[in-house]
């Protein structure tokens, strides 16, 4: 484990006057209750439940997290496996109620969580473009004007009309990128998205995020990536058991992160 070295990178302050802020975290803090024991099933649940025979603990999944992203900029996360990434960016999607601090996000937001988030995996590929874009804010006939664009940049003709527990995950990652994408977001969540898929697809997905920051969308990416954030990002934080051990210039952040690590 690596040592504490939380003062190798100086906390970010309030953005300097004149710099519109996209998204703002003032002392996050997520707590979860999870049982003690490992439960296999509902049914286990449900008569350990009636029994009372469940014991919970609380497990913070992140701790006083604060820090501002700036309107227009890519902004990466990066830590170990069960830092808090994911949840962070579930509060900033607002999936996940914070169980303390204040979360404050200026824009519509698009999230791409995880392959299969936002869509119903007994309906149809097509069925599903709909659905996931009227969780997004659109209304259908304009999804409908869209539709083969999305389609065709999924590259899931074939298989739209197949119900999506037929894809694999590369393909699910591919159609909700596309439809959380076609339109230009005012803040695009992009949760490790881009690991799944060919080549080709990683391509086009990293066009059209450099095309989104040139149009001034502001972008938030969690990837274990280093040199894609650091290539991608202006800024990032480097999250650690659910505390925030640095934020600042992307490639300092990978590059602390990173010693810390072999250390």
């Amino acid at each position: 484990m690596p040592s504490d070295t939380s003062a190798e990178l100086a906390l970010s302050g309030p953005i300097e006057a004149g710099v519109a802020t996209a998204v703002a975290l003032d002392g996050v803090s997520v707590q979860y209750r999870v049982p003690r024991e490992r439960i296999s099933s509902f049914k286990h649940y449900a008569i350990s439940w009636l029994k009372r025979d469940i014991v919970f603990e609380s497990f913070w999944a992140l701790r006083q997290v604060s820090f501002d992203v700036r309107r227009g900029e890519v902004f990466g996360l990066i830590g170990p496996n069960g830092a808090g990434k994911s949840t962070l960016l579930k509060v900033i999607s607002r999936v996940l109620q914070p169980t303390g601090g204040r979360v404050r996000v200026f824009g519509r937001v698009a999230p791409l969580l995880e392959s299969s988030a936002g869509f119903n995996l007994e309906l149809t590929g097509r069925e599903n473009v709909f659905l996931y874009s009227a969780v997004l804010g659109h209304r259908r006939a304009d999804t409908a004007s869209r539709l083969d664009r999305i389609v065709a940049f999924a590259g899931v003709e074939q298989f739209i009309d197949a119900p999506l527990r037929t894809y694999s995950s590369g393909m699910l990652a591919r159609l909700g990128f596309a439809v959380a994408t076609d339109v230009r977001p005012d803040i695009l969540i992009v949760d490790e998205v881009l690991s799944v898929g060919d080549a080709e697809f990683q391509s086009k997905s990293t066009d059209r995020i450099e095309q989104f920051r040139a149009s001034g969308t502001t972008i938030l990416m969690v990837s274990h990536d280093l040199d894609a954030i650091t290539k991608l990002c202006s800024r990032a934080a480097w999250l650690e058991h659910g505390h925030l051990r640095g934020v600042g210039p992307a490639a300092d952040v990978v590059a602390a992160y990173a010693a810390a690590t072999v250390t």
